[in-house]
């Protein structure tokens, strides 16, 4: 290819040179303008050398690249150049059309220029000719050496894998130009690491040993190093290469110990670990394919063994119970070996592994153990038996303790059955097979010691009783029958055809025979002896007013042994029909048949229950009257009563009030000295009111007449201290624009608030009643 480019350019040059010596060979002809036709213009042609430069030119700027001229023959032509890099990398000599670059050129950087030449009049600047594109190439010289694409490799190849086994691809590049021989060609080395591999072509490592062992040596370093065909290379033509060995199956797996001796209760369960047998295998897990088999012992199905790659041992698990009472100790030798290893791996190893297994079994204090895993008895309904059947349980262990029996109460919540001391079953209640045809019941034993108490150890057994059937039960309607029949029903007429059923256990012969208990009807019973009877006609003509419904026993008898015969009853409704035959008024049944006595029950329990709550919603509704009604007046006292924070503590309080003062006064002795509060005689002592008394009505004690002194003496005097019963507040403070706060400012008898209300109050509030309440003698002033 590099050949036939340069043919291409020496070509392009001569085509070039024959161009411009035809033209130089008739300078001298000139064509006047009446010589050429007046249409047409003169083809004139660009003449210039091949424009290449080489990169990086070592000698001083300017560099000359080459020559433009134009066959046009002008004293005043001037060359001028166009493009992106005219006047910054490349000028022209506008007289001479020489072409220089003015900076060093990189062809990895740019390898070629597109420029535009024009030939112009120096003074009009006018193209004297049409403009002409051209290219200048950069030459390429080898000034790159070959470099990585990243300086570090990660790769993996499969241990002992055989000689020439493709590893990684490493790709370097160089800058220069490839169409030059030898610029651009990589050659690659290993620098290091080549006593186990081998790079091959362009840049392909593969192995060149086939004893890679993961197990001794897990990864290798090589460093790989390139250059090109002339022997040029640099520090970034050097990258390093991790190879990873991956793991295979090549290692059969070794005990680490040649006996192996363990010890477990005879109570293990089965399929529990009772022990682990390690071995040692340097694969890792995925590869670990170990298999453990019993080679010699007769225990094969009493043991098995399970791999764990993840810990690279194998856990021994029982397969069945055991029992010390029979063998105490097991031994046999194991072989480990993995089937999956590739022979041509291995070298002289042994592909079998053998070790001595022993194990020791020892004794514990087992439940008893029952001698079958369940029972089942059968006995009849309607029977007591002391023996139904036997349940049987031993100490498995040495001592052969005794055993006591006994029936869990959750199996038999009706306390049917009972066990005895020997494991005898009986029942001491008659059983029903109708009711439950099953019993399951759940019967432990309990090992007893020497004084007959539970050691605690105990099993359980499940014994199934079942019912068998006796023929105790009579047959009856298969299900209840609604029958109708017209009151002008002719003779003969089918009312309706019955069938009848048998609690007891129905053999497939069975036979039941239907008879009416009477003849005294107008009914006729035709047993069809297929099990139903058609219940037909006997006379005609019903009278609904002697009776609107008749009621038929019918027999029926069953074939069992001994037969049984039971009665049930047929309603049937005479109804009115029409023309056709319809039903157009028929009684309910309804309304005939009595109502039983769960029935009378259940609606007395609920009408009792409607007025024991229709009794407590009346209680309630009346106390939320009363309780309205009484605090009605609530308001209205506060109006006349005020309630303050500030309050004496009563009679226990003896300094603000001295209540002896009102033990005297009920008991009409003197008034004690009062102390020194306040030094102002009483009012009470001066202020004489007259009670007031009604006609007949027993005057007020002296208790009354004093609270009416001291509401006088409230009245009439703002100014006294507060007292325990009455609080007055005479000062309102200065420049208040609230009015008084005092409850007792005012005579009460100005007040137009009826106190009659305190009489309701009871007997605690008769002294109110009297003080605020009106008096009847003076409303029969009014």
């Amino acid at each position: 290819m590099q050949v036939l480019m340069m043919l291409l350019a020496a070509g392009g040059t001569y085509l070039g040179l024959l161009t411009a010596a035809t033209a130089a060979s008739n300078p001298g002809r000139q064509e006047t303008p009446s010589t050429l036709p007046l249409h047409r213009r003169q083809k004139r042609d660009w003449i210039w050398n091949q424009m290449h430069i080489d990169e990086e030119k070592n000698g001083s700027l300017p560099h000359y690249v080459g020559k433009i001229k134009s066959s046009v023959n002008h004293k005043n032509t001037k060359y001028q150049l166009k493009g992106e890099s005219a006047g910054k990398v490349f000028r022209v000599d506008e007289n001479t059309g020489d072409v220089y670059a003015f900076e060093r050129l990189d062809r990895e950087k740019i390898p070629e220029y597109q420029l535009v030449a024009l030939v112009v009049d120096k003074n009009t600047e006018k193209n004297l000719e049409s403009p002409s594109s051209f290219t200048i190439k950069v030459h390429d010289i080898n000034d790159n050496w070959p470099v990585f694409t990243q300086l570090v490799f990660n790769a993996s190849v499969p241990e002992m894998s055989v000689i020439g086994t493709s590893v990684i691809q490493l790709t370097a590049v160089d800058a220069d130009d490839p169409t030059v021989a030898d610029h651009a060609s990589v050659i690659y080395r290993l620098k290091e690491g080549e006593e186990h591999f081998r790079i091959r072509g362009p840049g392909l490592i593969e192995t060149a040993s086939k004893n890679l062992d993961r197990e001794t040596v897990p990864m290798y370093k090589i460093v790989v190093e390139t250059q090109d065909a002339q022997g040029l290379r640099g520090d970034s033509g050097t990258a390093t290469v991790f190879i990873t060995l991956q793991d295979v199956n090549d290692n059969f797996p070794v005990f680490t110990q040649t006996r192996y001796t363990f010890s477990v209760p005879e109570d293990i369960r089965v399929g529990s670990p009772l022990g682990s047998l390690f071995v040692k295998d340097p694969d890792e897990p995925q590869n670990r394919k170990t298999k453990y088999s019993i080679v010699q012992g007769e225990y094969r199905d009493t043991f098995t063994i399970e791999p764990d790659p993840t810990r690279n041992e194998g856990i021994i698990k029982p397969m069945k119970p055991l029992d010390y009472e029979r063998i105490q100790q097991y031994s046999f030798t194991i072989e480990a070996t993995d089937p999956t290893i590739d022979l041509r791996y291995l070298s002289g190893t042994s592909t079998k592994n053998i070790a001595r297994v022993i194990i020791n079994v020892t004794d514990v204090d087992e439940p008893p153990n029952f001698k079958q895993p369940f029972y089942h008895f059968q006995l009849r309904e309607n029977e007591k038996k002391p023996w139904i059947g036997s349940v049987l349980a031993v100490d498995p262990d040495a001592a052969q303790r005794s055993i006591g029996y006994s029936i869990r109460r959750t199996s038999d919540k009706g306390q049917f059955f009972g066990i005895n001391k020997h494991g005898n079953i009986y029942n001491v209640k008659e059983l029903d097979r109708e009711v439950y045809p099953w019993y399951n019941l759940t019967v432990e034993a309990k090992e007893l010691d020497s004084r007959g108490t539970p050691t605690g150890k105990e099993s359980i057994v499940q014994v199934h009783i079942e019912v068998l059937d006796e023929n105790d039960n009579a047959p009856e309607f298969a299900k209840p029958y609604e029958a109708k029949v017209c009151e002008d029903a002719p003779q003969g007429k089918l009312v309706v055809q019955i069938s009848a059923i048998d609690k007891d256990v129905t053999p497939r012969d069975v036979k039941f025979k239907f008879s009416l208990s009477t003849e005294d009807s107008n009914f006729t019973l035709t047993d069809n002896h297929d099990n139903t009877a058609n219940i037909t006609v006997k006379h005609g003509y019903f009278d609904r007013e002697r009776a609107k419904v008749h009621h038929l026993p019918i027999l029926i008898s069953d074939n069992g042994r001994p037969s049984l015969t039971g009665t049930s009853t047929l309603h049937v409704t005479v109804c009115k029909c029409n023309e056709r035959g319809e039903f157009t008024l028929c009684e309910e049944m309804g309304a005939q048949v009595g109502v039983s006595i769960q029935a009378l029950v259940a609606i007395f329990l609920c009408i009792l229950t409607i007025a024991v709550i229709s009794l407590l919603v009346y209680l309630r509704r009346r106390l939320r009257k009363q309780a309205r009604a009484h605090g009605k007046s609530v308001p209205e006292i506060h109006e006349q009563l005020v309630t303050y924070d500030e309050e004496g503590g009563g009679e226990m309080d003896t300094t603000s009030y001295d209540v002896s003062v009102l033990n005297s006064v009920r008991h009409g002795g003197a008034k004690p000295p009062r102390p020194a509060l306040d030094a102002r005689p009483s009012l009470y002592a001066q202020v004489q009111k007259p009670p007031r008394h009604a006609p007949g009505a027993h005057a007020p004690g002296e208790m009354a007449a004093m609270i009416e002194v001291k509401k006088d003496e409230a009245d009439h005097d703002g100014g006294g201290p507060p007292y325990d019963t009455l609080h007055i507040y005479g000062y309102e403070g200065a420049e208040s624009i609230a009015e008084s706060l005092s409850s007792l400012g005012t005579d009460s008898s100005d007040s137009d608030i009826d106190y009659d209300f305190l009489n309701d109050w009871g007997p605690r509030f008769k002294m109110l009643a009297e003080l605020y309440g009106s008096d009847p003698r003076e409303e029969l002033l009014y």
